[in-house]
């Protein structure tokens, strides 16, 4: 009986094209959701999505779904996916990974003649990263219930622009409804954005969960004024306030260990002039922790130390809550699915806990999910240099497809 495996080769090159989209001179990406590089992008999926044979449809909140039929339609599909849309210096395997090997599944199934009981369906899910719009995985967050339509397309980018108007004027505003319809169990490969599989020489991450994240927006204000007059004492600077509350956020994710992350990773100051004393400083704060009661201790320490050195320079400041994701824990069905196939495979795995945000984390509130991680070279990823090996992509495809053909063609 012949095993099935994934084209390799065909997986690597499909990868390496797309990430001619928003190619960067580093090596890595640069396509933000909905810009014209990320049409390009998912222009070239549904290409490959319709020459593989699949119907295409699109939601109202731009989510791309491709659907290979089963002997039973009627049943919910058996899907994965991940996102096309990268950070302003990704790599060419964040979320685009996930895709690709969706798609490289249907096209496997396709050269093997396999007829699955159930249909097969690849999704690519819009705004994932949040870079652009925030909340991050908004896309998938209608898609759940989560958020409603017009939450979703009333999303600003720093130019006032919402995400309902990039839709239209990229052409992927779809007519399908964003939400209603199940799904029978979701699968999600990604590489894994650390150094863990690699450290320890493992080929396959298997999700138990991932970390729940809090996120917030920040602003201290104080007063402009000419850095050469105005006294030391008698300033308002909200860079400093901005520095002290930095070093607090780093301090609270040290005193949070195990497990705690904590993360200021945007800024913008104003009015940003070498010999004006700052007047407003915005901010982003990232918390993240495996236990909600440590999620919440984080937040509070937030707010003391926001409200102590406020008040001590003389600055007004506001906290406004931007995303609130629970600790996940995946289903056994999907965790053991994937566990079951990288041990058929001969692959070295080990569970783990991802510390990213995956639209796998919504998906799992209506449907059971499981996610595969693979190496990534250094652990690095958002960044240009991100890298992965053939053999490990490949590898994770291979489990990718057992998994969700032993789903496919499970009778109930």
């Amino acid at each position: 009986m012949i095993n099935p495996k994934i084209n390799a080769g065909r997986l690597w090159q499909s990868l390496m094209e797309i990430a001619r989209h928003g190619a960067t001179p580093k090596g890595g990406v640069c396509r933000l959701t909905l810009t014209d590089e990320d049409r390009q992008a998912r222009d070239l999926f549904v290409k490959w999505l319709t020459e593989a044979g699949c119907s295409v449809a699109v939601d109202r909140m731009g989510n791309i779904f491709g659907r290979r039929v089963g002997r039973n339609n009627s049943h919910p599909p058996v899907m994965t996916g991940s996102h096309i849309d990268s950070q302003p210096t990704g790599g060419k395997f964040d979320g685009i990974y996930g895709v690709m090997a969706g798609l490289e599944v249907i096209r496997t199934l396709n050269d093997y003649h396999i007829e699955t009981e159930f249909p097969i369906e690849v999704a690519a899910w819009t705004n994932e990263e949040g870079s652009r719009f925030a909340p991050c995985m908004i896309g998938s967050g209608v898609f759940i219930g989560l958020f409603s339509l017009e939450e979703g397309h009333a999303c600003r980018d720093v130019n006032g622009i919402t995400l309902g108007e990039e839709l239209t004027r990229i052409g992927y505003n779809g007519d399908r409804a964003e939400t209603g319809f199940q799904v029978d169990s979701y699968f999600e490969a990604h590489i894994e954005q650390g150094p863990l599989l690699e450290d320890e020489n493992i080929t396959i991450g298997v999700l138990t969960g991932a970390l729940g994240q809090r996120w917030f927006d920040v602003s201290l204000t104080g007063c402009e004024s000419h850095a050469g007059p105005t006294p030391m004492h008698l300033r308002k600077d909200a860079l400093l306030g901005a520095s002290r509350i930095v070093n607090e956020v780093n301090r609270i994710g040290l005193a949070h260990q195990p497990h705690a992350c904590s993360t200021v990773g945007f800024m913008r100051v104003y009015p940003n002039s070498r010999n004006v004393i700052p007047g407003k400083v915005d901010f982003s704060v990232d918390f993240r922790h495996c236990e909600v009661e440590q999620l919440g201790a984080m937040e509070q320490e937030l707010r003391t130390a926001l409200a102590s050195i406020s008040d001590e320079i003389g600055l007004e400041y506001h906290i406004t809550p931007i995303a609130d994701f629970a600790p996940v824990y995946f289903s056994d069905i999907c965790i053991d699915a994937v566990r079951r196939n990288a041990q058929a495979l001969g692959y070295s795995h080990r569970d783990i806990i991802s510390g990213a945000g995956h639209d796998a984390m919504y998906i799992n509130r209506i449907a059971p999910t499981g996610m595969i991680f693979v190496p990534c070279e250094n652990g690095i990823s958002h960044n240009e240099i991100e890298n992965a090996k053939p053999s490990d992509l490949a590898a994770g495809c291979n489990v990718l497809f057992g998994a969700m053909l032993e789903r496919a063609i499970k009778q109930k």
